[in-house]
């Protein structure tokens, strides 16, 4: 199996977050990928399929992901039946950092628990 087989499912995340300027080569047995990721959760979501296929330290894949927006973690569009404490365990793994992304967003909430589908929140940066 060539290493660009191997590391496919990463190549596929990459266009389903629509990475730009990517790039990806094989040489001499090493997969070198690059592009920008929109911001640091979609970064880290491609890292995490790199580790899961080649392990923490791959030694056959070389990859350099840049970040487009740096000021947030994500943005993350609202959907129904969604609370903050979900959204907050969703990206930090903690429900109560729910008050982060609150006070984060307050220019477009008023009340932590009175949030809308279709609202688009800024989830920062920890």
């Amino acid at each position: 199996m060539s290493v660009k087989a191997k590391y496919q499912p990463v190549l596929d995340l990459g266009e389903k977050l629509n990475v730009q300027n990517g790039d990806v080569k094989e040489e001499g047995g090493i997969l070198k990928i690059k592009g920008t990721t929109k911001d640091q959760y979609e970064k880290n979501l491609l890292w995490d399929k790199i580790k899961e296929i080649g392990g923490q330290n791959p030694s056959d894949l070389q990859a350099d992901i840049k970040v487009a927006d740096t000021s947030v973690y994500h943005r993350h569009t609202v959907k129904s039946g969604e609370s903050l404490s979900k959204i907050a365990k969703l990206y930090y793994n903690d429900p109560m950092k729910y008050k982060q992304i609150f006070e984060a967003n307050t220019h477009i909430l008023k009340n932590p628990d009175l949030i809308q589908p279709g609202q688009v929140l800024a989830i920062p940066n920890l």
